[in-house]
């Protein structure tokens, strides 16, 4: 019998560490002896699997932010996921690499149009960054519903990524798919649970050969295909070592030709035709309560020990999207002049999200020609960065962690604080009235911290309220 198909993957990402102002990341002390946690982790996990030729056999998606980055910070790094595809199109005829939407959102819980925003945004930057159109999609958290599907179908994407529980009845083979209505349908590949569990949190990773054999084992089942998912970060950050046990699989399964190595495309390609779905939806691959621990106090939470309250998901979640409802009304009102296709420049935008010396020269295109040249670019930048801020401030790390004060809660306090510097340059009374009632909102998302009362006094000593952008380093 032929040996299953074996897929590893994983997800490389992580949280927006720049200041919105400058676009730089802050000095970071707990990243010691490295400036911030994405030189640290660069040289832990990303570096040591580019200088192994990692990416030629691991199928993975980059997250934009993260690509972004690496792009202007460790270019060597970038190039080795880069080359990483192309080696694996050779090999296979399909690319290891699948897309991200662009920021990490938790996609169920986001209008269809911010669903179609963020998938065309990262499909956007995905074509810039590895020169093809992606097969494939994976979902921030895996969060998933029929909606988020059919948007992903209808964008021209062939497949995603799901745990076990997020589907009725895991198919034999490990690859089905969903019907849309509309004729439209999108295959999911489902994970093996026991092994990326095990590669996750380590029990494969402590003997030299246990990995090996697990995945010898599975690949030797009347299956055609066996798949695992873990963070990317696993290999050399979150485990020690785990980047050259990585690289001693990989070499085995080349070696003795007892593990077959492939991608998920090249494994939809030889399916044929492949089962019917139900889907469980909402869920994700973190939260046991469906997408609950990005709105409300489910009970998920990275320190169950430690005694601390989450009722703060929902206001911020709450203060944000009226923020960003009004955001969005600005837009409306103000692009008319400023851009002449503004529709067309928020669909484009995704073009230029990841390499930041092109937002300008976009913005300047999107303007066009006419009087007051230079005064309308600058409008039509600061229009635009609108727009990227007040998707940003949706990033679902604010969430995830447990303290409304965190830096990940910051951060996107941060994208909405920005987003109302630019706006003030346009209307100044509208952001005014804007920031005063997100500061009214947010004081409805009480802290943890005995020494702040809510999130409006996070949000106010980081960004002075009414006072434009902090100093560098200030948030």
């Amino acid at each position: 019998m032929d040996r299953a198909t074996v897929v590893l993957h994983g997800h490389f990402y992580q949280p927006p560490r720049e200041d919105p102002w400058t676009g730089r990341i802050r000095h970071e002390p707990g990243a010691a002896p490295f400036e911030n946690w994405n030189e640290r982790i660069a040289a832990e996990c990303y570096e040591p699997l580019a200088r192994a030729g990692a990416f030629d056999w691991l199928s993975f998606d980059l997250g934009p932010t993260l690509a972004r980055w690496l792009e202007g910070e460790r270019p060597d790094v970038h190039e080795g996921f880069i080359l990483g595809d192309r080696a694996s199109r050779a090999r296979l005829g399909h690319g290891n690499a699948i897309a991200q939407p662009y920021h990490h959102i938790i996609l169920p819980l986001a209008s269809r149009r911010e669903k179609e925003t963020e998938v065309r945004w990262g499909l956007r930057d995905f074509e810039r960054r590895f020169g093809r159109r992606a097969e494939g999609m994976w979902l921030p958290e895996t969060a998933v519903d029929t909606e988020t599907l059919d948007v992903l179908a209808a964008a021209g994407v062939a497949f995603t990524i799901l745990a076990p529980h997020q589907v009725a009845d895991v198919p034999a083979g490990g690859v089905g798919r969903v019907g849309l209505g509309g004729n439209r349908e999108i295959a999911v590949f489902i994970y093996d649970g026991e092994l990326s569990h095990g590669v996750a949190f380590g029990a494969l990773l402590d003997g030299r050969d246990a990995w090996f054999e697990a995945l010898r084992s599975a690949s030797s089942r009347e299956i055609p295909f066996v798949a695992l998912a873990t963070d990317g970060e696993t290999f050399g950050h979150h485990h020690r070592g785990a980047d050259r046990t990585l690289m001693r699989v990989i070499r085995r399964a080349r070696e003795s030709g007892e593990v077959k190595i492939g991608n998920f495309a090249s494994a939809l390609a030889a399916a044929g035709e492949v089962p019917l779905v139900t889907l469980e939806e909402p869920t994700s691959w973190s939260c046991a309560h469906g997408v609950e621990r990005w709105r409300s106090e489910c009970g998920c939470r990275m320190a169950p020990h430690h005694d601390s309250q989450q009722r703060w998901r929902g206001p911020l979640r709450g203060a944000l999207q009226s923020l960003a409802v009004g955001l969005d009304e600005a837009y409306a009102e103000l692009a008319p002049g400023r851009l002449p296709d503004p529709d067309r420049a928020m669909e484009t935008l995704g073009e230029v999200l990841g390499a930041p010396p092109g937002l300008e020269d976009f913005a300047a295109r999107a303007a066009g020609a006419g009087t007051g040249g230079g005064e309308r670019r600058a409008e039509a930048l600061a229009l635009l960065e609108v727009a990227r801020d007040r998707a940003a401030m949706f990033t679902s790390c604010a969430w995830f962690f447990d303290d409304v004060a965190g830096l990940e809660v910051k951060q996107v306090l941060g994208y909405a604080a920005h987003a109302l510097d630019r706006l003030r340059g346009l209307a100044p009374e509208r952001a005014e009235a804007l920031e005063t009632a997100l500061v009214s909102d947010l004081a409805k998302a009480p802290a943890n911290d005995a020494d702040l009362a809510s999130a409006a006094a996070v949000y106010e000593r980081a960004f002075r309220l009414g006072a434009g952008a902090p100093a560098p380093g200030d948030a």
